[in-house]
């Protein structure tokens, strides 16, 4: 999914001590066994990789990638590989933690990985942009496999990235593996549904949300932070939901308007100018104030660390829907509950993507694709099925969604390590 920035998080911010400290936080809670602790709280395999590309000049550039596995107990890893100029190494393992979580309460019978190389893709050709995915894909190709570690689109990536992966990776095996990677072109194995899945996985629990805080979607405001895929796909399905996309950011802007932005001309008008900037009928504000906007919905859908203990009691939202991965410091989860806002955490928000990439592995697998229709309407029953069982943890802990999130997570994937066993 390839998501756009917004402001890039402070020095200090480090997403893999977040996550650690998410997880310490349900751990608790749940009184989980101190052995378990130690073992799930750090990850499993992480490998870093050098690697030099012919830039088309000629000259030879070396980039840095990684690619981490952080808990392979419920099934072969699975997580997005990134093209970003700040991509390190913990924000690789935050994201890959994340994912394992993400994949538990979604009840998809994965682990978690994430990937990602240190690069910026705008400023490559084509060309370049292929050579680097390619060896890319084979210097970490000794962890992947469609029974071991399955990567699929992220930030800065997408459908083409995918469908090199899988060709380079096929090469090298001598036949077609399109269960390799998720989120490939539809003529290359990749599944029907699968760009809209992030877009319709926020609109239902956000649809579910609304009912249990009394909002009414008809006319609702909603502002969106980062206006990439998974942005322009929250706004259209929310639209179709009757809210009102009032605020939007990417990049490069921020712009504002009380009565209503026309998503679909903005996401033409994006296409076109590369910018949300300059939208017609709507005034430019700082990405600061874009958050601090009236509205009932905010969806942070950029990057880690964009909703802080520096703005979180400023948010007006009743509702914030994490579409992107790690939006919110544990210090702002505080504020934003004292404050009485609801916080739909990004492992079940925006677990939209992983469920449909489930769907598309098990269709490669079977060679057997199901329709537009039917991949919708099991997206829906999965999705709906989450939000049901976290709502139903948080009422028995008289807790947060993120707590009761990561307690459901954390005990699907501690029960499926009792159950294995430690080896030898």
């Amino acid at each position: 999914m390839t998501v756009s920035t917004a402001s890039q998080p402070s020095a200090t911010y480090n997403a893999f001590r977040v996550a650690q400290q998410q997880f310490d936080r349900a751990a608790e809670r749940i009184d989980l066994n101190p052995d378990t602790r130690r073992l799930l709280r750090e990850t499993k395999r992480e490998l870093t990789v050098s690697f030099p590309v012919q830039r088309d000049d000629r000259r030879i550039q070396v980039f840095t990638g990684y690619r981490v596995q952080h808990n392979i107990a419920r099934g072969p890893a699975k997580g997005g590989i990134r093209f970003s100029s700040h991509v390190t190494i913990d924000e690789v393992r935050a994201v890959a933690m994340w994912m394992t979580w993400k994949a538990a309460v979604a009840g998809i019978p994965f682990g978690g990985a994430a990937g990602g190389v240190n690069v910026d893709p705008s400023s490559l050709s084509e060309q370049e942009l292929e050579h680097l995915t390619r060896r890319f894909t084979t210097e970490i190709s000794i962890l992947l496999g469609p029974d071991r570690d399955i990567p699929g689109p992220d930030l800065h990536t997408g459908a083409k990235e995918m469908a090199w992966i899988m060709d380079t990776y096929s090469m090298q095996v001598g036949h077609s593996v399109p269960a390799v990677v998720t989120g490939k072109p539809i003529a290359v194995g990749g599944s029907e549904g699968r760009l809209e899945a992030g877009g319709h996985g926020i609109a239902v629990v956000v649809q579910e949300a609304a009912k249990r805080v009394g909002i009414d979607p008809a006319g609702a405001r909603c502002i969106i932070q980062g206006f990439g895929n998974a942005g322009c796909s929250a706004a259209l399905a929310l639209g179709n939901l009757g809210f009102r996309v009032v605020g939007v950011s990417d990049s490069r802007a921020a712009i504002h308007n009380p009565d209503g932005l026309e998503v679909h001309r903005l996401i033409l008008h994006k296409r076109s100018t590369g910018s949300v900037g300059g939208f017609p009928d709507s005034r430019s504000v700082s990405p600061d104030e874009l958050l601090r906007l009236p509205a009932e919905l905010l969806v942070p859908a950029s990057i880690e660390g964009q909703i802080t203990a520096a703005n979180a009691r400023e948010i007006q939202a009743r509702i914030i829907a994490e579409a992107s991965n790690g939006p919110s410091t544990p210090e702002a989860d505080d504020i934003l509950g004292e404050r009485d806002i609801l916080v739909i955490p990004d492992i079940l928000a925006n677990a939209g993507g992983v469920i449909v990439s489930y769907f598309e592995w098990v269709q490669d697998l079977q060679s057997f694709f199901w329709s537009d229709e039917e991949v919708e309407g099991r997206l829906e029953r999965n999705i709906q099925k989450a939000f049901e069982e976290v709502w139903s943890e948080r009422d028995r802990l008289s807790s947060d969604l993120r707590t009761a999130a990561y307690s459901l997570a954390i005990q699907r994937v501690a029960d499926a390590t009792s159950r294995r066993g430690i080896y030898p």
